[in-house]
């Protein structure tokens, strides 16, 4: 019978937690300080920082949209996907907790509706409207999404993929903050808008199926540029390109 891997699980949960609590608290706590630039920024730097921590152990996905690219292009188990999806999820509400409880300790600080979370139409900068919002989300994650299944792909060139997916997830950011905040990751967009409520649990549908249709569309490409892979892992090729000690060196992690 297959049983659970508790550290990849944990690694996923707490990767996500992380990236909630100091990539969005960025934006919650500091942005009137650092701008866009600065988030942007953030999520770029702790992405990369968690690629290269959590890597060897499960991938560092830190993104249920990443974890169903990677389902759909043969790299993971359905069954590991879900285990992934369960931790990312309550990874992102417990992040989102945790700065919830630090923003209340700063007065003044308004986080109804508001708290780091997504959105269209008067809670966008530029007033994009759902259509907008919605394909901007598509090709933002597509962009990311293929970017980590093509630098963990068993041609890319090892040790950098860490430093690509970082720069990647900074770039989407730059783009797409004065649009609807960017979210190209479910859990990031869903944490945060449980405990902002108002308008951000109201529209939060769209920022978690927009990103899995471009994380689903990524892998669907990435198997036309980049036909013929062998799979020998279970996670993905590690970001620094290392295998972890009990898989071989041939792996798949991201």
């Amino acid at each position: 019978m297959e049983t659970t891997e508790t550290r990849p699980v944990v690694s996923e949960f707490l990767g996500t937690l992380l990236l909630v609590f100091f990539a969005v608290g960025a934006a919650v706590l500091a942005g009137e300080y650092i701008g866009t630039f600065g988030i942007a920024l953030a999520f770029g730097f702790v992405m990369l920082a968690l690629a290269y921590a959590l890597g060897p152990i499960s991938g560092s996905h830190i993104n249920p949209a990443v974890t169903l690219g990677m389902l759909l292009a043969k790299r993971i188990t359905v069954r590991t996907a879900v285990e992934y999806w369960v931790a990312q999820i309550l990874g992102g509400i417990v992040g989102a907790a945790l700065l919830f409880l630090v923003a209340k300790q700063v007065p003044g600080l308004q986080t109804h509706g508001a708290f780091g979370t997504n959105g269209w139409g008067d809670r966008s900068a530029v007033h994009i409207n759902l259509g907008g919002a919605f394909v901007a989300e598509i090709v933002m994650t597509f962009l990311f999404v293929f970017v980590v299944l093509g630098v963990t792909h068993n041609t890319a060139v090892t040790g950098f993929a860490g430093l690509a997916i970082g720069i990647a997830l900074g770039t989407v950011h730059l783009f797409g903050i004065p649009l609807d905040g960017t979210s190209v990751n479910p859990a990031r967009a869903l944490g945060p808008a449980i405990f902002a409520g108002g308008a951000a649990i109201t529209q939060v549908w769209l920022f978690i199926l927009a990103p899995l249709v471009g994380g689903a569309l990524a892998a669907v490409v990435h198997q036309v540029t980049h036909p013929q892979e062998e799979h020998v892992g279970t996670h993905g090729r590690a970001a620094g390109g290392t295998a972890a000690p009990d898989e071989p060196a041939s792996g798949d992690r991201v």
